[in-house]
């Protein structure tokens, strides 16, 4: 069933009047199961870089200031403290010392201290722990310790995001637990498995693709939580998220379809909560050869291929096939959320005409009549890898095989489970794959996922694009204080990528959550919408066996039993 734009306007206009921000009982209770389909790759947020393990990660280890819902990144304007109480800069601005709260603890009932938080730079920053975060804190010179409850951060100079980079890029972790723990040997470390942290919830339990459980921090330095537990639990296929969800064995699914939002005025017990995203998805071509990383990749090492098959594929009629009216088309790598997002930039047109005479040109030709088009006996084919869990991408990848048929390109579809497909591509073993970033709020974390420092072997630029022109417009704007300049150095950084098609910019989703009325949520920012989830709650009346403590979390759905063999 598709709902007509009018209707399904109105469904969520009515959602959006339930959002409850701040709302509560003023007593604690209650246990949240959220369903999810890919499990998580461990917790520990130098390495760790999979939305499952973020979202966990937010619940169990604080940052030492958080931004409010407005996402300022500019200097610490609407910043909230966490670990941090206070903090003051030099007249120079080229430090800022933060003063911990002295309430703080971990969750072994360790005193966290400033040689906390100069340890986890030192994580962060290391070569040897390989965390993807680490081009975002190139800035931070040094962090020096003071006193034991003050941290000093030294910066090489001043930009607008300085504050933004110390507090928002690294969750602080534990130097006790972790100091004797080679950087090369984190990601295989117990501490993944097991992990101690200083946020709202304490780690209970994690049964590999079954279920992550979380239970409230009493002691924490902010106040308990609302809530007695939270526990993730992993679906078997992305169609059991919804239908778990309607059938009320769980109470929070991250994002809803269009047939799933016509189901849902049949269950007076569920809502549609609409959220802020910072989301995007995309198809991502290898430009570096799978056999031979040294080499550019045999098709995509082409920048005229690759705006070749960017122009040859109709990305408005795949969203509205995809979506209906629950997404909008790609505009690069950015979202309409980020403050530097320029409508004006022209994206690479919808031109089957024109992606032809460019393959023509290209030399590639069906030169025996078998439909695929080939040069030098070498086809126009590749593979490209999803994520079997994830149904949107499942009937993209569908759609674009069917498209690029029609210009004689051959595209074969692998789908693995997450963590099969996650490794395959942070080892570069892969020609294209469609994949989906969430941003944070600052347009400078470009720099993660699409610069040539983050071409490295454990970098996250896995396509390996790179661009010094685009690196140099994304160093002057990241470097700049006056906010017009930067977002101009932006707009000719963005105009580069999208005229190098790095990638065929695909789908910006609308973010609706499934929720059981009995949740109250608060606090949902566009770049983690449940970075507030010590304050959702359920009120007394509304709890049901599922909010006992020490009640058993619903057991995943089984997968189908195979056919008996005749």
């Amino acid at each position: 069933m598709r709902l007509r734009p009018f209707a399904l306007s109105l469904i969520i206009l009515a959602a959006a009047c339930g959002i409850d921000r701040g709302a509560s009982s003023g007593e604690n209770g209650g246990t949240m199961v959220i369903t999810i389909s890919g499990d998580a790759e461990g917790f520990l947020p130098p390495i760790t870089s999979q939305v499952p393990s973020a979202q966990v990660e937010a619940q169990l280890f604080d940052k030492l200031a958080e931004p409010g819902l407005g996402l300022n990144t500019i200097g610490d304007v609407g910043f909230e403290p966490r670990l941090a109480k206070s903090w003051s800069w030099t007249p120079d601005s080229l430090s800022i010392a933060f003063s911990i709260d002295p309430r703080a603890r971990w969750h072994d009932g360790q005193r966290l201290t400033a040689r906390d938080v100069r340890f986890t730079w030192q994580v962060y920053a290391d070569t040897a722990t390989g965390s993807p975060t680490r081009p975002l804190i190139a800035s931070i010179d040094s962090v020096t310790v003071r006193d034991s409850l003050t941290a000093v951060f030294w910066f090489s100079h001043r930009a607008a995001e300085q504050f933004f980079d110390a507090t928002y890029q690294m969750r602080i972790i534990p130097e006790h637990r972790l100091a004797s723990v080679p950087r090369a040997e984190l990601r295989t470390a117990p501490f993944m498995r097991h992990p101690v942290g200083s946020g709202p919830f304490r780690f209970v339990s994690w049964r590999d693709r079954q279920a992550i459980t979380l239970e409230a921090n009493p002691d924490y330095y902010r106040g308990r939580p609302h809530l007695d537990r939270v526990i993730w639990s992993v679906a078997p296929d992305p169609q059991s998220n919804v239908l778990r969800f309607l059938a009320g064995e769980v109470d929070l699914v991250e994002f809803l379809r269009p047939p799933d939002m016509a189901e849902l005025p049949k269950h007076p017990e569920l809502k549609a909560v609409p959220y802020p995203s910072l989301g995007y998805y995309y198809l991502l071509f290898n430009e570096r050869d799978p056999k031979n990383p040294l080499a550019p990749h045999p098709l995509f090492g082409s920048r005229e291929l690759r705006r070749a098959l960017s122009m040859a594929l109709d990305r408005p009629k795949l969203v509205k096939s995809v979506f209906d009216t629950l997404a909008s088309v790609g505009h690069g790598p950015i979202t309409k959320s980020i403050a530097t997002f320029d409508s004006t930039i022209v994206l690479l047109p919808y031109a089957p005409d024109s992606a032809r005479r460019i393959l023509d040109a290209l030399g590639w030709r069906d030169a025996n009549g078998d439909g695929i088009r080939e040069k030098n006996g070498r086809p126009l084919a590749f593979t490209l890898i999803i994520p079997s869990s994830s149904l949107p991408r499942r009937q993209a990848a569908q759609l674009i095989q069917e498209e690029l048929k029609q210009f004689g390109v051959k595209v074969e579809i692998e789908m693995a489970d997450f963590p099969t497909t996650n490794q395959k591509v942070k080892a570069r073993l892969f020609d294209a794959w469609i994949n989906g970033l969430s941003l944070d709020p600052s347009p400078g974390s470009i720099r993660q996922s699409w610069s040539s420092a983050s071409a490295t072997p454990d970098g996250s630029n896995v396509g390996s694009y790179q661009s010094p022109v685009f690196d140099a417009y994304v160093d002057s704007a990241v470097r700049q204080m006056d906010p017009v300049k930067a977002k101009a150095y932006f707009r000719q950084a963005y105009v580069t990528i999208v005229g190098d098609a790095p990638a065929i910019w695909l789908y910006e989703p609308a973010s609706i959550a499934g929720m059981q009325r009995r949740i109250h949520p608060t606090g949902m920012r566009a770049d983690a919408w449940g970075v507030n989830l010590a304050e959702w709650s359920i009120p007394p009346g509304e709890r049901t066996a599922r909010d006992r403590v020490g009640a058993a979390p619903p057991a995943p759905p089984e997968a189908p039993a195979a056919p008996a063999k005749p």
